[in-house]
């Protein structure tokens, strides 16, 4: 995808600007990626940060799912970090989801990939945190802040932690809507109370006749049932079927 990069804005002195978390009417009205691009820059010079990040993989497929990001990083650093495939050993994405709150950058989180981080650095990334964010069908999302100077101390990550949550949001939830050829193809599927029921009972390890003696219903009923699943999630077999419905969160 074309990443938009916005220029950044340097902090004026050692002043931080006044917080404001951002709103619902602030994003909603947004229609084009430049826009959205924009609006992060925005939001994370409200907070003291001058660049940002967000990437976003679906639920489904779990084998090489396609990743979506925009970003405003130097150029530089956003080519180096895709030729050198960063994403599939940075050790932030791992550990954010690990975390409620955001996840600072540190020596200790880079440990075991110590030259992304010096060249994170050497391009300007000196201070960060990372917001992990998931929905109800299994999206996941990660939204990062950063800057080039002044440490992120404890006081400021809990004076912010809440607006930067929010922000995570805002944009998980937008993001679709005004990146639509971004999303993966599979479609949501709706399942019957007793195809959910089946495939719950299945997950736990439950065999057909023992599903069918609980319900109660014929063995032929809970195969023509798992059936009718499979179809929907376009699963090859009946685990194919359980796996796609728990990460879509279909079996909550």
């Amino acid at each position: 995808m074309k990443l938009h990069s916005p220029e950044r804005s340097k902090t004026q002195g050692d002043a931080m600007p006044a917080l404001r978390a951002p709103l619902p009417s602030d994003i909603a009205s947004l229609t084009r990626p430049d826009e959205l691009a924009s609006f992060l820059a925005e939001a994370a010079r409200s907070l003291g940060f001058d660049y940002f990040a967000y990437g976003r993989k679906p639920a489904l497929p779990l084998a090489n799912p396609p990743a979506s990001i925009i970003s405003n990083y130097p150029s530089a650093w956003q080519q180096r970090y895709a030729e050198a495939e960063y994403v599939k050993n940075d050790p932030t994405i791992a550990a954010s989801r690990r975390s409620m709150r955001p996840l600072v950058w540190s020596d200790e989180v880079f440990a075991g990939a110590k030259q992304l981080w010096s060249e994170a650095r050497d391009a300007g990334l000196q201070v960060g945190c990372a917001q992990f964010i998931t929905d109800g069908f299994g999206n996941r999302g990660m939204l990062t802040l950063a800057r080039s100077h002044e440490p992120l101390t404890e006081r400021e990550l809990q004076a912010k932690s809440t607006q930067i949550h929010w922000l995570s949001v805002l944009v998980h939830e937008h993001f679709p809507r005004i990146y639509p050829q971004e999303q993966h193809a599979f479609e949501i599927p709706s399942l019957t109370e007793r195809e959910i029921e089946i495939l719950r009972w299945s997950a736990d390890g439950k065999t057909v006749a023992e599903i069918a003696a609980m319900l109660p219903i014929s063995s032929h009923t809970v195969n023509f049932h798992m059936k009718n699943a499979m179809e929907k999630l376009a699963a090859p077999n009946k685990s194919a079927a359980i796996l796609r419905a728990a990460m879509l969160g279909l079996l909550e």
